[in-house]
Protein backbone atom coordinates (compact mmCIF):
# COMPACT_ATOMS: atom_id res chain seq x y z
CA UNK A 1 0.00 0.00 0.00
CA UNK A 2 1.22 3.64 -1.04
CA UNK A 3 2.26 5.90 2.04
CA UNK A 4 -0.82 9.02 2.62
CA UNK A 5 1.41 11.79 1.07
CA UNK A 6 0.19 14.82 3.12
CA UNK A 7 1.28 18.37 2.32
CA UNK A 8 1.38 20.99 5.13
CA UNK A 9 0.96 24.52 4.30
CA UNK A 10 1.78 26.85 7.35
CA UNK A 11 3.91 30.55 7.12
CA UNK A 12 4.81 28.86 10.87
CA UNK A 13 7.92 26.89 9.61
CA UNK A 14 8.58 25.28 13.39
CA UNK A 15 4.93 24.01 13.64
CA UNK A 16 4.91 22.77 9.88
CA UNK A 17 7.82 21.11 10.26
CA UNK A 18 6.95 19.24 14.06
CA UNK A 19 3.51 18.14 12.34
CA UNK A 20 5.41 16.87 9.26
CA UNK A 21 7.65 15.02 11.51
CA UNK A 22 5.06 14.06 13.34
CA UNK A 23 3.09 12.38 10.40
CA UNK A 24 6.23 10.69 8.85
CA UNK A 25 6.67 8.71 12.34
CA UNK A 26 3.13 7.71 12.18
CA UNK A 27 4.15 6.11 8.01
CA UNK A 28 2.97 9.12 6.33
CA UNK A 29 5.02 10.91 3.47
CA UNK A 30 5.21 14.76 4.32
CA UNK A 31 6.27 17.83 2.90
CA UNK A 32 5.55 21.31 3.94
CA UNK A 33 5.34 24.57 1.90
CA UNK A 34 5.56 27.77 3.68
CA UNK A 35 3.74 29.97 1.64
CA UNK A 36 0.77 29.54 -1.01
CA UNK A 37 2.47 30.23 -4.50
CA UNK A 38 5.24 27.18 -3.48
CA UNK A 39 2.16 25.11 -2.05
CA UNK A 40 0.16 25.44 -5.40
CA UNK A 41 3.38 24.43 -7.43
CA UNK A 42 4.17 21.70 -5.37
CA UNK A 43 0.49 20.62 -5.84
CA UNK A 44 0.92 20.94 -10.07
CA UNK A 45 3.62 18.71 -9.57
CA UNK A 46 3.27 16.13 -7.99
CA UNK A 47 -0.63 15.89 -6.40
CA UNK A 48 -0.52 14.61 -2.76
CA UNK A 49 -3.34 12.40 -0.79
CA UNK A 50 -4.10 15.44 1.36
CA UNK A 51 -3.53 18.98 2.13
CA UNK A 52 -3.15 20.25 5.48
CA UNK A 53 -3.59 24.23 5.24
CA UNK A 54 -3.28 27.18 7.15
CA UNK A 55 -6.31 30.07 6.90
CA UNK A 56 -4.11 32.52 8.06
CA UNK A 57 -1.31 32.76 5.50
CA UNK A 58 0.80 36.01 4.09
CA UNK A 59 0.38 36.99 0.53
CA UNK A 60 -2.74 34.07 -0.39
CA UNK A 61 -4.67 33.63 2.42
CA UNK A 62 -6.01 30.07 3.19
CA UNK A 63 -9.12 30.79 1.54
CA UNK A 64 -7.62 32.11 -1.56
CA UNK A 65 -5.09 28.96 -2.28
CA UNK A 66 -8.15 26.55 -1.44
CA UNK A 67 -10.18 28.36 -4.14
CA UNK A 68 -7.48 27.88 -6.34
CA UNK A 69 -6.61 24.16 -5.32
CA UNK A 70 -10.63 23.94 -5.90
CA UNK A 71 -9.78 25.26 -9.49
CA UNK A 72 -7.03 22.86 -10.21
CA UNK A 73 -9.75 20.38 -10.71
CA UNK A 74 -7.80 18.08 -8.77
CA UNK A 75 -10.29 15.71 -6.29
CA UNK A 76 -8.12 17.07 -3.32
CA UNK A 77 -9.49 17.13 -0.09
CA UNK A 78 -8.51 19.99 2.09
CA UNK A 79 -8.07 20.18 6.10
CA UNK A 80 -7.97 23.51 7.17
CA UNK A 81 -5.92 24.49 10.19
CA UNK A 82 -6.23 27.76 12.38
CA UNK A 83 -4.71 29.44 15.65
CA UNK A 84 -6.94 32.70 14.87
CA UNK A 85 -9.86 31.48 12.52
CA UNK A 86 -13.01 32.35 12.93
CA UNK A 87 -16.21 30.29 12.61
CA UNK A 88 -17.11 32.36 9.56
CA UNK A 89 -13.47 31.88 8.08
CA UNK A 90 -14.11 28.06 8.78
CA UNK A 91 -17.98 28.23 7.50
CA UNK A 92 -16.95 29.68 4.02
CA UNK A 93 -13.95 27.34 4.20
CA UNK A 94 -16.22 24.28 4.14
CA UNK A 95 -18.57 25.76 1.54
CA UNK A 96 -15.46 26.55 -0.48
CA UNK A 97 -15.07 22.75 -0.40
CA UNK A 98 -12.60 21.84 2.15
CA UNK A 99 -12.67 18.47 3.98
CA UNK A 100 -12.81 19.88 7.57
CA UNK A 101 -11.46 22.32 9.96
CA UNK A 102 -9.08 22.20 13.04
CA UNK A 103 -8.09 24.75 15.21
CA UNK A 104 -4.52 25.10 16.74
CA UNK A 105 -3.43 23.67 18.51
CA UNK A 106 -4.40 20.36 17.49
CA UNK A 107 -3.98 17.24 18.43
CA UNK A 108 -1.64 14.82 16.52
CA UNK A 109 -4.44 11.83 16.88
CA UNK A 110 -6.96 13.83 16.12
CA UNK A 111 -5.36 15.19 12.85
CA UNK A 112 -4.07 12.33 11.84
CA UNK A 113 -7.93 10.49 11.90
CA UNK A 114 -9.31 13.39 10.41
CA UNK A 115 -6.09 12.60 7.51
CA UNK A 116 -6.65 9.34 7.13
CA UNK A 117 -10.96 9.51 6.74
CA UNK A 118 -10.41 12.21 4.47
CA UNK A 119 -8.10 10.00 2.15
CA UNK A 120 -10.72 6.92 2.59
CA UNK A 121 -13.54 9.28 1.34
CA UNK A 122 -12.06 10.19 -1.32
CA UNK A 123 -10.95 7.10 -2.86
Amino acid sequence: MNAIRVLIVDDEEELASIIAERLQFRGMEAHTALEGKKALKLIEENPPSVVVLDLMMPGLGGLEILKRIKNMNYNLPVILLSGYGSKESAKEGMNLGAFDFVMKPCDIDSLISKIQEAVARNN
